[in-house]
């Protein structure tokens, strides 16, 4: 199968959800659902009371109706309340939360994070025949395995993964096209040399062979990557099992790869991306797999150059992600496009914030995170915890910890105090951003924390004084070139 030209972002999380996914799909076009936190926005959405029925309806076509089952009794409240009577909606309320990631999950937290991706990417697939895929990050391990299997019983056509280097994942893909039990290696903080850590997943422990019985479709596999040794050593790995490869410079949104050489700041505290971070086209056409370019695309005259480098096309996020379909809270959308407007809007790529290393986009904006004062506001708390980071304890056991998280915690866990300086909780202000922060016991509601590329320019088309609203129909009508050249 022959993937279209245009791919949407994967945002997370829930930024790039199914109703985007859908509409960029139905559109002919690669839709692409983000695969970051679905478990607690799926738990989330069925405590605020499943607004329209979506999630109960692809959660009653799940293969392993004891799974769906469990988890609509335990987190479903039919009037959007906490079981006290009070809704969500109205911000006064808490969510139930999950526990924290580990190495080993139990059975039912593998099933709730398979049926989570199995409900956005069928919705995604719902009443179309349109490609549809699902991006993950190799920087968030633990729900990985899971999560692809979940994603596969639904019919994902397509995988893409960056934020790392996914090399085992072609493997992985193809054993669970037979239910097979699969494994990865777990990045391990502290570990000695000797220590071998791994995630394991076997199917057969959580479906029974009415499922198990039943080969699935293998999706194609799309390293997100930004360098071309890393292409190289991916195919050197896989040979048959890279299908594409998505080139992505250091303007795109969210985390960028870091700079190659020793980092060096500009005057503003940005990283310094140089003539080494330039990728060779050159180089990646003579691999001989399809590729698109990230970063900076979003307009008709970029994706034709793009096509007459030698890319099958270009992916883009920023536009998307500011589009009506998107998952964004529409207050928090029509603020930042009021900004982008007015000319005052700022993006900045923070070395410091994310607590995964990565440099991260960080969308200037008042009442957000990207504020220091309100950023220094927010009593420090780790408890989504997708990005902590497994650590070797002195006993051999596994530890968890997260730069993010209290500090005298994380030192308390072997962390150094410098690691936690300007590291923001990602995972709450990600959520925020959707419309689903956290209101803890004391009161403090989470506040977003917006990502969008450093091209700001490609949203002025869309948008005048009076007109902040514009649709994924829009941009792909306007960014599509009139007379493709063929790659």
């Amino acid at each position: 199968m022959q993937l279209p030209r245009l791919i949407q972002g994967g945002m997370g999380a829930g930024v790039s959800g199914w109703v985007l996914a859908r509409e960029v799909s139905s559109l002919g076009q690669l839709g692409v659902v983000s695969g970051t936190a679905l478990d607690s926005l799926l738990v989330r959405r069925l405590q605020d009371g499943d607004a329209g029925g979506h999630m109960r309806r692809a959660m009653s076509a799940f293969p392993i109706p004891t799974v769906a089952e469990r988890v609509l009794t335990r987190y479903f409240q039919p009037s959007g309340t906490d079981g006290q009577g009070a809704p969500h909606r109205d911000g006064q309320s808490r969510y139930q939360l999950l526990p924290l990631m580990r190495a080993k999950l139990s059975i039912e937290r593998q099933g709730l994070i398979a049926l989570a991706n199995f409900v956005e990417v069928w919705l995604a697939k719902e009443g179309h025949c349109g490609v549809v895929g699902i991006n993950l990050l190799e920087k968030i391990q633990m729900p990985s395995l899971p999560s692809l299997y979940g994603a596969m019983l639904a019919g994902v056509d397509v995988v893409l993964m960056g934020a790392g280097i996914p090399a085992e994942i072609p493997a992985v893909l193809d054993r669970l096209t037979r239910h097979l039990s699969v494994s990865i290696s777990l990045a391990v903080l502290d570990k000695q040399p000797d220590d071998t850590f791994e995630l394991t997943f076997d199917p057969r422990a959580l479906a029974d062979e009415s499922v198990t019985g039943l080969p699935l479709a293998r999706p194609q596999f799309l390293p997100i990557i930004a360098s071309v040794v890393l292409a190289k050593a991916l195919l050197k790995k896989a040979p048959d099992g890279i299908d594409g490869l998505v080139i992505e410079g250091p303007t795109a949104g969210g985390h960028n790869a870091p700079p190659r050489g020793q980092l060096q700041l500009s005057q503003s505290g940005e990283p310094v991306y140089g003539e080494r971070d330039v990728v060779d086209l050159e180089q990646i056409k003579a691999l001989g797999v399809p590729f698109w370019l990230a970063g900076g695309y979003a307009s008709r005259e970029k994706f034709a150059a793009a096509i007459a480098a030698g890319a099958r096309g270009i992916q883009t996020g920023t536009v998307f992600a500011l589009c009506a379909q998107s998952g964004l809270d529409p207050a928090l959308r029509e603020r930042f496009l009021a900004s982008v407007l007015r000319g005052d809007s700022h993006v900045f790529t923070d070395p410091l914030a994310s607590p995964t290393g990565f440099p991260f986009k960080v969308a200037r904006l008042e009442n957000t995170l990207s504020e220091a004062d309100r950023y220094d506001e927010r009593p420090r708390l780790c408890d989504l915890g997708y990005l902590r980071r497994a650590y070797r304890k002195d006993d051999g056991t596994l530890g968890y910890r997260c730069p993010g998280e209290p500090v005298d915690d994380y030192i308390y866990k072997g962390g150094k105090l410098e690691d936690t300086v300007g590291r923001k909780c990602l995972c709450n202000g990600l959520v925020a951003n959707i419309g689903q922060p956290q209101r803890r016991a004391d009161g403090y509601v989470e506040l977003p924390m917006l990502t969008v590329g450093d091209d700001l320019e490609c949203v002025k088309p869309f948008v005048s004084e009076g007109k902040l609203r514009f649709t994924a129909r829009d941009v792909i009508e306007s960014l599509m070139p009139a007379e493709p050249v063929e790659a």
